[in-house]
């Protein structure tokens, strides 16, 4: 903790003056006759009394400046967790500092808080290290087993603590059916099967800054069946597992700023139904080994899928500045579902495969009415790579202030706007069924673009 310091003054001149001017006073008590003294005797009283005055002056300004510089650079706090303590459930006003708590029951989190509870714990180190779910849905769909359980309208922060989730279906923290987490530098490190590292569900929230988020089977940023809202500024959030563990799976509004997100060995996002993703200045990385059948590898996933955890409806990809590497097949892919993709200034850099965009059918939905309805935005943005439209799908590409390298290929419906400031150069012949707008940054290379199946002439 910060301590205060004491800056000593000038008071030895003031005490000597001060006893300068009783003396004085005293002299002029006994001998009034001498009291008015000389014109120079009291014009050196007064100089005496402006210098000391100027010291004083400047002495507080030098302590106000040493205050001021040591509040500038406060002390590293330093958190005593060597006290150990069981699971807790927090009451209302409750204030943990340090100290470590560890879980080891079935259905037990280290700490849960519910109902009118307002709480916070700094620099705790929480611990769940075993025990297990009842079942994968109860875990996943109310966080049941977590390390941190907030719900039914509690709110609860956390500041400078380490959470560790090592049991099965054990989520690191998690905000369900109202209850708020607010999150500041913690770091959470999720190592047990079947579950994720910070996740909302069933109407939950959770906002956190500058978090460090691994996870080794779901997806570091998560949420599930009954959505919810996750905001995240600064930090880390990395999924280390197989195929299905994205940097970031929504059920939800997931809103992520200024942070690195990764995903070793599948999609850098996945979007379910009737929700979004907005990422504004991150840096992400997808590398995609599903091995499904039908699966088609892709960096960003936006599709519906028949279990119920997302209602129906429009897909939402928004992606403001940074940076998003593919490493292995497409970089989007729209399957089952309606879709938005905005893109403003953001650098994409594709894998080998050399695909943009896929809106096609896959392995959901009913055969024949699977296919993919995507609008995809770019301003101020460089596209490069193919885009592929099957037949019982549909593309709405739109392009201001932008550049697209590239050839759109498939029997699907195709709309292409452009403005003045917006450029497509192709990269083989290609089929689209309508064309508008500025067209003057047109260029055929040698290539032909097929409109409604008539080959368009400059």
């Amino acid at each position: 903790m910060k301590k205060e310091r004491y800056v000593p003054t000038v008071k030895s001149a003031v005490l000597a003056f001060c006893f300068s001017i009783l003396a004085l006073m005293s002299a002029c008590a006994a001998a009034p006759a001498e009291a008015s003294g000389t014109q120079t005797e009291q014009l050196a009283v007064i100089e005496e009394t402006e210098k000391v005055e100027e010291a004083n002056a400047l002495d507080g300004e030098h302590e106000e400046a040493e205050v001021s510089a040591e509040a500038e650079e406060p002390a590293a706090l330093v958190y005593d967790t060597s006290m150990q303590y069981n699971a807790a459930a927090l009451a209302d006003g409750d204030k943990l500092l340090g100290g470590t708590y560890t879980a080891e029951g079935d259905d037990e989190s280290v700490l849960e808080a519910s109902g009118t509870v307002q709480a916070s714990v700094t620099g705790a180190v929480l611990q769940k290290l075993g025990g297990s779910a009842s079942s994968a849905d109860a875990s996943s769909f109310r966080g049941v087993n977590a390390g941190v359980r907030v719900y039914g309208n509690a709110v609860v922060s956390l500041t400078d603590c380490e959470i560790l989730a090592t049991a099965p279906n054990a989520t690191g923290v998690f905000a369900y059916e109202d209850g708020v987490i607010y999150m500041d530098n913690c770091t959470v490190n999720v190592t047990g099967g079947g579950a994720g590292g910070v996740q909302v569900a069933g109407g939950g929230t959770l906002i956190g800054h500058d978090l460090t988020v691994t996870s080794a089977s779901k997806a570091a940023i998560r949420s599930d069946r009954g959505g919810g809202t996750l905001i995240l500024d600064g930090g880390s959030y990395t999924s280390t597992g197989s195929n299905g563990c994205p940097a970031i799976y929504s059920t939800a509004d997931i809103t992520v700023r200024n942070a690195d997100c990764v995903s070793e060995n599948s999609r850098a996002v996945i979007i379910e139904g009737k929700n979004s993703v907005t990422l504004e200045n991150c840096t992400l990385t997808g590398n995609d080994q599903s091995t499904k059948e039908g699966s088609v590898k892709a960096n960003v996933l936006l599709y519906q899928s028949a279990s119920g955890d997302a209602s129906e409806g429009t897909s939402v990809f928004s992606m403001t500045g940074g940076s998003m590497t593919c490493r292995s097949g497409a970089m989007f892919y729209c399957t089952n579902t309606a879709s938005k993709v905005y893109l403003t200034n953001a650098e994409l850099i594709l894998s080998e495969d050399g695909t943009l965009l896929i809106v096609s059918a896959g392995r959901w939905g009913k055969d024949g009415r699977n296919g993919g309805d995507c609008a995809f935005y770019a301003a101020d943005q460089t596209l490069e790579g193919d885009i592929i439209v099957d037949s019982i799908s549909t593309l709405v590409l739109d392009l201001t202030n932008s550049s697209y390298t590239g050839a759109i290929r498939g029997e699907g419906s195709v709309s292409v706007t452009m403005d003045a400031a917006s450029t497509w150069a192709l990269t083989g012949d290609s089929y689209i069924t309508s064309l508008s707008g500025d067209l003057s940054g047109l260029n055929l290379n040698g290539y032909t673009l097929y409109v409604n199946g008539v080959a368009y002439a400059a």
